[in-house]
């Protein structure tokens, strides 16, 4: 079944060589590197004046991948894409949407990232190892200093006409005294006034989160969703004790103050979400500098505070935005059961407690086990799951496109339905749609 994902979702892939693919008028590389997102040398470094490296290739159309066949300690795969004419912004061009096929040709996985702004490159995907398995995750990280900032970022070594900075630790910014806050709140909630947005309150929680995330980045030396330390954005939210309904982030490298960095984050459509959101009323914002290359790293977190009534609003949005599309094909509408409500919401908790994304837990429990654990009386059980959706509307798109999903959502038995819905975890959401047929 062919996968829809999201940025920051992910997948476990098929064994064997896989082909990546971005149609359009687009170049594609590829940076190979280890556990520590550094490059091993200039040769992982694949492009069109360098198409292969070992298990990595540039074919007609786009990238070969044999995990088996890649270097000694390779861990990474990062597929980057820019313009084929130089001179063209990204911004100007279709949205690049790469297509992930196995080597039965079959294509496993597909990705549009929101549409690029004045970014010259973009981090589209990842193949990562993860344990003895490979992984694709979807990304979708603008840089505006071309490939050769990724280049630097990741370790290879590119000529300058001025001499590289002397080398110097990771410096993190410490944590903004309550006056700094304040001067914060004051920077951000200007630019939401310009969008028409109602102010919002930074929270030191959201706060830290963003400090610890920036300073993970500076570590590595990288935009990355997650640390050396495996440990995502929304992770260290919620490991803060900040829960929440909605979520959004902004990572970005290159800007020298807040004011600069909000700046930039108006200069394109996608980045300027979230201080358009009048659903976010929190924010924290962090910085850090790492010291061998001068680069300022940021983290902004926004966020809509969780409520029972907020989740109750979002639950009831699924189930009606569901029996729309059943109406819509003739279907008759599904009933609310609080049942598999409860069993869908318990569904979701477990996948960001434990840090897993599948239908079978990992004891092996599946979608009907949880079910009649909660009671329920079904005869026949369906379910949908997704993560990194940022709303309703959105994980109800994405399922209706997936055609797996969007069978279950258009099935006659079905009659009954319980939505989950967890804000946290690896990639910031993750969502069940547990179906039930009437006894």
């Amino acid at each position: 079944m062919m996968v829809e994902l999201v940025p920051g979702g992910n997948l476990s892939l098929p064994e064997g060589a896989l082909t990546l693919r971005v149609p359009g008028p687009f170049d594609l590389s590829a940076l190979v590197t280890g556990d520590d997102g550094k490059v091993g040398g200039d040769a992982d470094f694949v492009f069109y004046n360098q198409p292969a490296a070992p298990g990595v290739r540039l074919v007609d159309g786009g990238l070969g991948v044999d995990p088996a066949r890649l270097r000694a300690g390779a861990s990474r795969v990062t597929l980057v894409v820019s313009p084929a004419d130089p001179g063209t912004s990204l911004s100007g061009l279709p949205v690049p949407t790469l297509s992930v096929s196995g080597g039965d040709g079959r294509t496993v996985a597909r990705f549009a990232p929101p549409r690029p702004g004045r970014e010259t490159v973009l981090l589209l995907a990842e193949l990562y190892r993860r344990g003895p398995a490979w992984k694709l995750r979807a990304l979708g990280q603008g840089y505006a200093d071309g490939l050769a900032g990724i280049a630097r970022d990741f370790g290879v070594d590119v000529l300058d006409e001025e001499p590289a900075p002397t080398p110097q630790p990771v410096v993190a910014v410490p944590s903004p005294a309550a006056g700094a806050s304040d001067g914060i709140a004051g920077l951000v909630n200007a630019r939401r006034a310009r969008c028409g947005a109602p102010p919002v309150t930074v929270d030191p929680r959201l706060t830290a989160a963003a400090r610890r995330h920036a300073a993970a980045m500076a570590e590595q030396g990288r935009l990355a969703a997650e640390g050396p330390d495996g440990v995502s954005v929304f992770q260290r939210v919620t490991a803060g004790g900040y829960a929440y309904l909605g979520v959004a982030e902004q990572l970005v490298s290159g800007p020298r103050t807040p004011d600069e960095f909000l700046d930039y984050c108006l200069g394109s459509e996608e980045a300027r979400r979230p201080l358009r959101d009048a659903s976010l009323t929190a924010m924290g914002l962090g910085h850090a500098v790492d010291g061998r290359s001068g680069t300022t790293y940021w983290t902004a977190v926004w966020a809509a505070p969780f409520s029972p009534g907020g989740l109750a609003g979002i639950a009831a949005e699924v189930v009606a935005l569901t029996n729309a599309e059943r109406a819509a094909a003739g279907l008759r509408p599904l009933a609310d059961d609080r049942r598999l409500a409860a069993a869908a919401q318990a569904h979701s908790a477990d996948m960001v407690a434990r840090d897993f994304y599948a239908h079978t837990s990992p004891e092996g429990r599946q979608p009907w086990d949880r079910a009649a654990a909660a009671g329920c009386a079904h005869r026949g059980i369906g379910e949908n799951i997704a993560c990194g959706q940022r709303s309703a509307a959105e994980v109800v798109d994405g399922w209706m496109n997936s055609p797996g999903h969007r069978a279950n959502i258009l099935k006659p038995d079905f009659t009954h339905i319980g939505i989950g819905f967890v804000g946290g975890g690896r990639v910031g959401t993750y969502w069940t749609q547990l179906f039930g047929m009437a006894s």
